[in-house]
């Protein structure tokens, strides 16, 4: 039986009450007027709110603790009515839950504690008696019965292969290997060149003789001066 096979308001309401019998549970003077958040318009109208909320936060310590101040304040958040501009998300008072977390420590149900890099409160033994003990009752007149599998029922449990895990080869070379088999490659390849003998390479080519150009031969120049006409006699040699 664990604390998730009962209703949580029914859970919640009746550690409220077992809270209250508890002198370190008392509320402050403040706590009948004051909000418990910027996003509520108003005070909490139930007498005993702050029992409800002590009893509330003592469950979510069981289930997520170590947990603190800003955690809580994201938890019991909400939306705030801004009028014609769109809502927003605001957080919790923090004073109010710093006091009930002192107020459950003060009792002994709930204590700090460190689980890796996460800080804050943890419950009890005695806080995790406590509502144990509650749950039993709810059970009890609720008639709430866990039913349990019958034998039949159960998964048939086969038996597990074991996976053959390959080595993995490692790919990747170090450069300190690679720059060894460079140099290797390098003075086996100078060796290779010094035991042939030299051959001389003829890259020049045959040059061809130019063929020669026939020289073109100038022609006599046509005279271009005219024949004199000979001067017409005159009538009077005739």
């Amino acid at each position: 039986m664990t604390l998730y096979d009962v209703p949580i308001n029914d859970l919640i309401l009746k550690t409220a009450s077992e809270l209250e019998k508890m002198s370190d549970m008392t509320p402050p003077i403040w706590a009948e007027f004051v909000k418990t958040g910027v996003h509520k318009e108003r005070a909490p109208v139930q007498n005993n709110w702050w029992h409800i909320r002590a009893a509330a936060v003592l469950q979510t310590v069981s289930r997520k603790g170590p947990i603190g101040v800003s955690k809580l304040r994201v938890k019991y958040g909400g939306k705030k009515n801004r009028g014609s501009r769109p809502e927003k998300f605001f957080r919790a008072s923090g004073n109010i839950l710093r006091k009930i977390l002192q107020q459950l420590e003060k009792a002994g149900l709930a204590t700090k504690a460190e689980k890796g890099v996460h800080k804050g409160r943890v419950i009890t033994p005695a806080g995790a008696k406590l509502l144990g003990k509650v749950a039993n009752e709810i059970m009890k007149e609720k008639k709430i019965t866990i039913p349990q599998k019958s034998k039949e029922e159960l998964p048939v449990e086969y038996p597990i292969k074991k996976k053959k895990v390959k080595k993995k080869t490692a790919k990747k070379k170090t450069r300190k290997k690679a720059t060894k088999k460079r140099a290797k490659k390098k003075t086996a390849k100078k060796a290779v060149k010094a035991k042939k003998p030299k051959i001389e390479k003829t890259t020049e080519k045959a040059k061809k003789p130019k063929a020669e150009t026939p020289v073109k031969e100038e022609k006599p120049k046509a005279e271009t001066t005219a024949p004199k006409k000979e001067s017409l006699k005159s009538a009077n040699d005739i």
